[in-house]
């Protein structure tokens, strides 16, 4: 074996070692994976089914009547009266592209009415009542 002297340099190896690489992609991929569907928060509604023509989103705020009454602003859990007292400068936020009303199938229909009023009277238009499609017979 020969040595080398002080002016030769070592030969270049222009080859990618892709090995860890995958492994760092495969790693990534397991990761997303698993917090994909814990990514998808929001308020647990039973909608009703409906015949109605799918719209697209458009990333409005949404409104949730939960069965036990309960009334949540995206995320934000709201009484009947806090609801009625800070909706109006809630929608001028984050209501700008439109508000969907989800209500549970089996919730009391007094109660999504009196929250659909409380969002016409602040001045809210664009309002849109969420349900699911019904299933399509074969």
């Amino acid at each position: 074996m020969r040595r080398r002297t002080r002016g030769e340099r070592t030969p270049i190896n222009a080859e990618i070692n892709v090995v860890s690489l995958i492994d760092v992609m495969m790693l990534l991929m397991v990761i997303f994976m698993i917090t994909a569907p814990i990514m998808q928060g929001g308020v647990d509604v039973n909608l009703p089914k409906a015949a109605a023509k799918p719209l697209e989103s458009k990333g409005g705020m949404v409104v949730s009547v939960t069965r036990d009454g309960k009334i949540f602003v995206d995320d934000l859990e709201l009484t009947l009266a806090s609801f009625r007292s800070s909706f109006k400068s809630l929608a001028s936020q984050k209501g700008k592209e439109g508000v969907y009303l989800r209500g549970d199938a089996n919730v009391n229909y007094g109660l999504v009415i009196q929250v659909f009023s409380i969002m016409r009277n602040s001045g809210v238009t664009n309002i849109g009542l969420v349900a699911e499609p019904e299933p399509v017979a074969k």
